[in-house]
């Protein structure tokens, strides 16, 4: 399982009739979780969610496409403000903040001054910012919508941000460059999110969907890398003001591809088909209450051989999606495995959510967070300039600039599918000691002047960031479950995307008292970031130790709702949901 634990938070907890329903009942819609419900807070769970389709609905290559679209809007939309590394030197070289400098340095001809520079990476924190703490409400609204509506406000979105950059490129005076960023950063959140749901039409091939999907999101970032290629190749005539003219193409392309041959309605989860199948194997179902009304023999033998058939056809769609029995148990047997080897499954779930953020589980994973996303952002937003103190040379830092710009989408990429074989290997704490260690090695290297070091940094960063956000995910979901995964996962992110207004603070005093050196602040946050994750790595060790694995309570879980599922060609099931 490659990544799947993005779609396991995604997916987990829905349950909605399937659209052809049959027209003699009315199925209850339900959204329960089925993690170990804590019994004053099962009732709360309950809430209505959006109607799905099953993925045997559509033709296997109509999903391809919709999987391969989706790979594609995410390339090109869901991440691209985090190429900022590479778009700084356009927007230096277009003069955005130049009016910022003082009369003497304007005279003195600078580049770059310390006002514009500060005013160029608040550009780009704002932006960070934004796709952080909008992780919540895109979250709760895919949650009761569903994803396709999410693409269509983050086309609009993608549109307002790219005309906001074109006016203010091209009218002298408009400064639109902050308001533009927010929107293009809020446009790719609700594409990204919701993009991950894409994994169940295909789900005995999710974790490589997802896998394609996180990596498209790190790939994104090269838009403005290929951007600047171009604009340098053109001999600065390709002006920024004409690329977003042109992107604007991408909300068009994307809105066009949601209105005609994406899904409408997103896909059933692997365990609702699983559901499915429990209820369409049992040759029971043949048989109905309404029987006795039928008195010819033959009749009653036609409808009952009629059921049948179309359980059968059923449980052949099914297979084809899922698997056989074979298949699917060895699936099931591979997600207990990776339970167990967490050592932390199940610790908190079917706590409220406001109970599990009053632990130490919370609370040492959101500074952790926090201090890491701060270390993050800080990074991409000042690398030419740290490195241009540091190593005392223009053209060194433009070669680490230059590598970070490369590395950056194409380290996400080809990491990722080794992200899914750790966290399916390593425990919990094995996971965190991961990466407290990745992270004191990035910030002592961060702190050396050399050009070594500098490479290293570089090529540990671009592993460390796609690593860090998937195991704090597989985190949440082993730790907290599902059924507050939202609000959990969500809290932690918008107070990390929230705390990063400090980045600005950070560069006052780096070109302040600092007087440019940043191996004060590099330090002090590696510093920080060890004391927190030492704390996290032990206090998880430790409670991980005392810990009841959870599948000793699995006899414990009752059902707790009956209700009847969706009906396909005149089948209607009985089913329990948790």
């Amino acid at each position: 399982m490659s990544l799947v634990q993005h779609v396991s938070a995604l997916e987990g907890v829905d349950f909605e009739p399937d659209p052809d329903v049959d027209e003699d009942f009315v199925p209850i819609a339900r959204k329960i979780s089925y993690d170990v419900l804590h019994p004053t807070y099962a009732a709360s769970v309950v809430e209505a969610a959006p109607p799905a389709t099953p993925a045997y609905k559509h033709s296997t290559v109509k999903r391809g496409v919709q999987v391969a679209f989706t790979i594609f809007a995410c390339w090109v939309a869901s991440g691209i403000v985090f190429g900022f590394a590479a778009l700084k030197p356009v927007l230096v070289e277009e003069g955005v903040y130049h009016e910022k400098c003082s009369k003497s340095e304007l005279r003195e001809g600078i580049e770059l001054c310390v006002k514009q520079d500060l005013g160029l990476n608040f550009f780009f924190t704002v932006a960070s910012i934004t796709a952080n703490v909008s992780a919540l409400p895109v979250g709760t609204i895919l949650d009761r919508y569903g994803s396709r509506l999410c693409g269509l406000i983050g086309c609009l979105l993608l549109a307002i941000g790219s005309v906001l950059m074109i006016l203010s490129f091209h009218l002298p005076g408009f400064q639109g460059f902050i308001a533009g960023n927010f929107f293009l950063a809020l446009a790719g959140t609700f594409i990204f999110v919701p993009s991950f749901q894409i994994a169940n039409a295909f789900p005995r091939h999710a974790g490589k969907i997802v896998a394609l999907v996180t990596g498209a999101f790190d790939a994104s970032a090269a838009v403005f890398l290929f951007y600047r290629y171009a604009y340098e190749g053109s001999g600065r005539t390709f002006t920024p003001d004409k690329f977003f003219m042109g992107y604007l193409a991408v909300p068009v392309i994307l809105l066009l591809a949601l209105v005609t041959f994406m899904p409408k309605r997103d896909y059933q989860t692997t365990f609702q088909l699983e559901s499915k199948i429990e209820q369409a194997e049992d040759p029971t179902q043949d048989v109905h209450s309404s029987d006795d009304e039928i008195e010819n023999a033959r009749e009653l033998i036609r409808v009952r051989s009629k059921r049948a058939d179309l359980r059968k056809k059923k449980i052949h769609q099914l297979n084809e999606i899922l698997g056989d029995a074979d298949v699917r148990q060895q699936r099931a047997d591979r997600e207990e495995d990776r339970q167990q080897k967490s050592q932390v499954w199940g610790v908190l779930h079917g706590l409220p959510a406001h109970k599990q953020m009053a632990t130490p589980w919370f609370i040492l994973i959101t500074l952790l967070t926090v201090l890491q996303m701060v270390r993050m952002n800080y990074f991409i937003a000042t690398i030419r300039s740290q490195y241009e103190y540091m190593l005392g040379s223009e053209e060194l830092a433009d070669r680490i600039n230059e590598f970070f710009n490369v590395a950056l989408p194409v380290g996400g990429v080809l990491f990722t599918p080794f992200i899914g074989y750790l966290l399916d290997r390593l425990s919990v704490p094995a996971m965190l000691g991961l990466i407290v260690a990745f992270t004191t090695i990035i910030g002592v290297l961060n702190s050396i002047p050399a050009l070594w070091a500098g490479y290293m940094t570089v090529f540990l960063f671009v592993l460390l960031r796609p690593l860090y956000y998937s195991a704090m995910s597989d985190y949440a979901t082993k730790v907290f479950g599902f059924a507050t995964f939202g609000r959990v996962y969500g809290s932690i992110i918008c107070l990390s995307g929230l705390a990063n207004f400090s980045q600005y603070g950070l560069d006052a005093l780096t070109h302040g008292p600092f007087h440019e050196n940043p191996i004060p602040i590099n330090a002090t946050l590696a510093i920080a970031g060890f004391v927190v994750g030492i704390a996290l790595v032990t206090y998880v060790s430790i409670a991980s130790r005392n810990h009841t694995p959870f599948d000793e309570h699995e006899d414990e879980r009752e059902p707790l709702i009956q209700e009847e599922d969706e009906s396909d060609d005149e089948l209607s099931f009985g089913t329990f949901r948790r």
